[in-house]
């Protein structure tokens, strides 16, 4: 299988090296704007250099790996689709969730397919979560609790160029209670501030946001998130049933010190990174797309999927913005 990757930034490099690590992929065909990284990329992996991702395209690709930067996107997606080849992005499908919509408008009924990168879903304790909610062994759900605090904040042109933090960050935990759970939200309500690095709050977004949202079964769903965790990289999700209760991420790589006496958990370093903390999620994931690639496996994670989530993440926006709860059907478009 001869797979192209357009954007050789930190994840699209990280994506060059986990699809040169499958057996299934022969070949790698790698662009960028920025001709060096496509030539560090090419003599680490072994890949072809194409000049532009119309050359990439046409070099006779099986699929293509969209890890550009996120204004490139909705471009991106449509030239693959219209060569006919199938196309991993990653997320968000577009800034604005109306080119979101347009992207929509212009896959959702063709035949070429496409995935977008939402990790968790192909995280094996997010996995065994969404198994015990599907077999009934939780009873019927009443709260879920889901949990995303990095350790540092990213750079100021990252952070004014992202869209703020539920569309950045939060839309992870967005998308995961809606795949692990099986429901829609109908209603959000937002909170946040900032404590620390001032150039967060200068870019009109929050460092620490908390968000409740409602179930269209009635579960509630509280959501933390912050870009300071001084211990490490916090992911978690907690669900809680009338008949039992479970929690992903409470391995003793957990960056929680405990002070109750005698209790050595957790024992591990902690995670650090997001790369660290799901790096065999991404590798699920990407063979995942070889299956979709093959033919065998129908995309994961639509662009209809992507979609739900960040209409969530504009509820929440708006919701910060005003101080008010905002049910998702005032922001929806489509």
């Amino acid at each position: 299988m001869r797979i192209a990757i357009l954007g050789l930034g930190r994840i699209g490099a990280f994506h060059a090296e986990t699809l040169s690590g499958l057996d299934v992929v022969t070949s790698l065909v790698v662009a960028d704007p920025f001709a060096d990284a496509a030539k560090a990329a090419a003599e680490r992996f072994g890949a072809e250099v194409a000049d532009s991702p119309e050359a990439a395209l046409a070099s006779g690709v099986d699929g293509v790996v969209v890890a550009a930067a996120t204004d490139a996107h909705p471009a991106l997606i449509l030239a693959a689709v219209e060569a006919g080849v199938p196309v991993f992005c990653e997320k968000p499908v577009a800034r604005a969730m109306a080119e979101g919509v347009e992207v929509l408008k212009a896959v959702r009924d063709g035949e070429v397919p496409v995935q977008i990168g939402f990790n968790r879903r192909f995280d094996a304790g997010f996995a065994a979560a969404r198994a015990a909610v599907r077999a009934g062994e939780l009873g019927k759900l009443h709260t879920v609790r889901s949990t995303t605090l990095d350790p540092a904040p990213p750079p100021a042109a990252y952070v004014a160029a992202s869209g703020g933090i539920f569309r950045d960050c939060s839309v992870h935990d967005f998308d995961v209670i809606r795949w692990v759970t099986g429901r829609e939200v109908t209603e959000v309500y937002a909170v946040g501030g900032n404590r620390g690095a001032g150039y967060i709050r200068e870019a009109g977004d929050a460092d620490t946001t908390g968000a409740v949202l409602t179930l269209d079964d009635g579960t509630i769903a509280v959501v933390s998130n912050s870009r300071h965790n001084a211990r490490g990289y916090d992911v978690r999700m907690e669900l809680h049933g009338f008949a039992d209760s479970i929690a992903v991420g409470l391995d003793d790589k957990l960056p929680l010190r405990s002070v109750e006496a005698g209790v050595t958990f957790p024992a591990g370093t902690p995670h650090d990174f997001f790369m660290d903390r799901f790096t065999a999620a991404y590798r699920a994931e990407l063979t995942a797309f070889t299956e979709v690639v093959a033919g065998t496996l129908p995309s994961p994670c639509t662009v209809a999927d992507a979609l739900e989530a960040g209409w969530i993440a504009e509820a929440c926006t708006l919701s910060l913005h005003e101080h008010r709860p905002v049910p998702l059907a005032e922001v929806r478009t489509a």
